[in-house]
C-alpha cells in the first residue's frame, strides 16, 4: 500500500529533500507546506495518511500545529509524526503529553522508520 504523505516544515530546501527521499522509497507525498493553516487547508483537502511536522516553524510551535491538526482538525493523532534536527531527548515531555504517533529525527527520516513509528502507534 503506497502512503499519502503531507509534510510540515518551513525549510523549503529540507522540505524538497524529504519528498524526493520518501518519493523515491514508494511513498506518495500529497503536498508540503510551510505554515500551520496552510497544513490544515492541505490536511483537510487531502486526507493524508500519515503527516510529518517540524517540532520548529518559524515563529509557529509545531506541538500547537500538531493539536491544530488533530483537534478539531481532520487528522488522526495515530496519523502524525513529530521531526526535528533536535534529539528526541531536548523535547520527551512535549513529545509524550502531544497526541502524535511518535518522534523521528530528520537525519533518520525514510519510510521504513516512517512505517515503523505507525506499526507501534496502531
Amino acid at each position: 500500500m503506497t502512503l499519502r504523505c503531507l509534510i510540515i516544515d518551513d525549510s523549503p530546501r529540507f522540505l524538497a529533500a524529504a519528498r524526493g527521499l520518501l518519493e523515491r522509497e514508494g511513498f506518495d507525498v500529497v503536498a508540503v507546506a510551510t505554515s500551520g493553516d496552510e497544513a490544515l487547508r492541505y490536511a483537510a483537502e487531502l486526507t493524508p495518511d500519515v503527516t510529518l511536522v517540524d517540532i520548529h516553524l518559524g515563529a509557529q510551535s509545531g506541538f500547537d500545529v500538531v493539536r491544530r491538526l488533530t483537534g478539531d482538525g481532520p487528522l488522526t493523532p495515530s496519523s502524525v509524526i513529530l521531526i526535528s534536527t533536535h534529539a528526541e531527548e531536548d523535547f520527551a515531555d512535549l513529545i509524550a503529553d502531544s497526541p502524535v504517533a511518535g518522534f523521528l529525527p530528520k537525519t533518520g527520516l525514510s519510510a521504513d522508520a516512517i512505517r515503523a513509528v505507525l506499526a507501534r502507534a496502531a
